[in-house]
């Protein structure tokens, strides 16, 4: 296995990862990534064997596992009950209970208020240049999650804050600082949850909580910080991967002159998978060893810590011909930008619903709409996203 170098906080890595990608993929299915200290998956075959082998997965080896700092423990509390987080048996019974709650159905139901509400986001556009990744990107999965969850729309403010503290404890640039504003903000998130909760089990309505606070599997019910880490989970993980999807989406389109043709009823489905096989918005995901294992050349031990890089999965010749092109005409492959397996995005679909439907419209308003400066992404990896999307009317 050959050992690769590249700082994931360098500017023109953060910019365009892809080339590195290139390169550790023409080395084999693994490299030892010297700067994370891991073994690296690269190639497609590897990564969505791996995401899919049930002798890897997300929890900590029980031996290995350690209590963490004090100061993060408002976080690690949400952390222990996440369902990402979670094996069988425990992913097993939450997963299937989240799953009764989030329904195609509800999903569904949210269609008409979507329209509105892009139609809405649109109609407030201004006359000169503006951010579309605050106006737009970001607005549109966020009221969404509210609605879905029953959780009031004026309080996105404070979800998007929490939100992003949370999650920048993944982030390579991650300082001490980012640490306290991740307790401080996992801390505020649970306390409004728990409040919130409360106020649904006396006073039910048809939303995402009233549904996660009454549904049963088996005899068994979701406990109360199961229910602040589900919902969490929903807002964090269905928020940010959607923001950075529309974002990135947009951005490739009129970079590539992408007209309004592939955003209609039988092309938009095709442009939506190649925006996600293009420049996906979650480019790593780990994985370790539950038993000493030989896959692709090496030998994994117990606790082995495995990186799969989703970004070099969807970039892989062996798949796509010309995968460093973006062409909405490709015919549809499964591409890894939501998972794999048994932890394969339980928000998919509204993903999936939520940026066809807002690109469909905001093209359709507006065809000639165009960049007008160019983007940057953030230092934020192993996501990967916009800091800002400037575009003119």
């Amino acid at each position: 296995m050959k050992t690769v170098f590249q700082s994931p906080v360098d500017p023109e890595f953060v910019q365009n990862p892809y080339p590195f990608y290139d390169q550790a993929r023409a080395c084999g299915d693994l490299v030892y990534w010297e700067d994370y200290g891991k073994i690296a998956a690269v190639s497609h075959r590897a990564v969505s064997a791996l995401l899919k082998d049930r002798r890897f997965g997300r929890e900590v080896p029980e031996e290995m596992r350690t209590p963490g700092p004090a100061h993060l423990a408002p976080w690690l509390a949400v952390e222990a009950h996440s369902l990402l987080e979670a094996e069988p048996p425990r992913h097993t019974r939450l997963r299937a209970l989240v799953m009764r709650a989030f329904t195609s159905r509800a999903i569904s139901a949210l269609e008409p208020s979507f329209h509105d509400l892009t139609h809405s986001l649109i109609d407030a556009f201004p006359d000169q240049p503006f951010d579309l990744l605050s106006t737009f990107c970001t607005q549109v999965p966020v009221i969404t999650i509210c609605r879905l969850l029953g959780v009031p729309e004026d309080m996105s403010p404070s979800l998007l804050r929490w939100s992003h503290d949370m999650v920048a404890m993944y982030q390579a640039s991650r300082t001490p600082e980012t640490e306290t504003a991740a307790a401080a903000s996992s801390q505020a998130f649970t306390d409004f949850l728990i409040d919130y909760i409360e106020q649904r089990r006396s006073d039910p309505q048809d939303d995402l909580i009233t549904r996660l606070i009454v549904a049963e599997e088996d005899g068994e019910k979701l406990s109360r910080e199961e229910l602040v880490a589900t919902c969490i989970l929903l807002l964090n993980a269905g928020h940010e991967a959607t923001v950075h999807s529309l974002g990135n989406g947009v951005k490739t389109v009129l970079q590539n002159g992408i007209g309004p043709q592939y955003f209609a009823p039988d092309t938009i489905d095709r442009t939506v998978e190649e925006i996600l096989r293009y420049d996906p918005p979650l480019h790593m995901f780990t994985r370790y060893a539950y038993e000493d294992i030989d896959a692709f050349g090496h030998s994994f031990k117990r606790g082995d810590e495995v990186a799969l890089l989703l970004g070099a999965a969807n970039r892989d010749p062996a798949i796509w011909s010309d995968p460093g092109r973006f062409d909405p005409t490709r015919a549809i492959v499964t591409n890894t930008s939501f998972g794999g397996g048994l932890h394969f995005c339980v928000g998919a679909p509204l993903a999936r619903m939520e940026i066809r439907l807002a690109l469909s419209t905001l093209f359709d308003r507006y065809p000639n709409l165009r960049l007008s400066a160019e983007p940057e992404y953030s230092n934020t990896y192993h996501f990967h996203g916009l800091t800002k999307l400037m575009v003119q009317i």
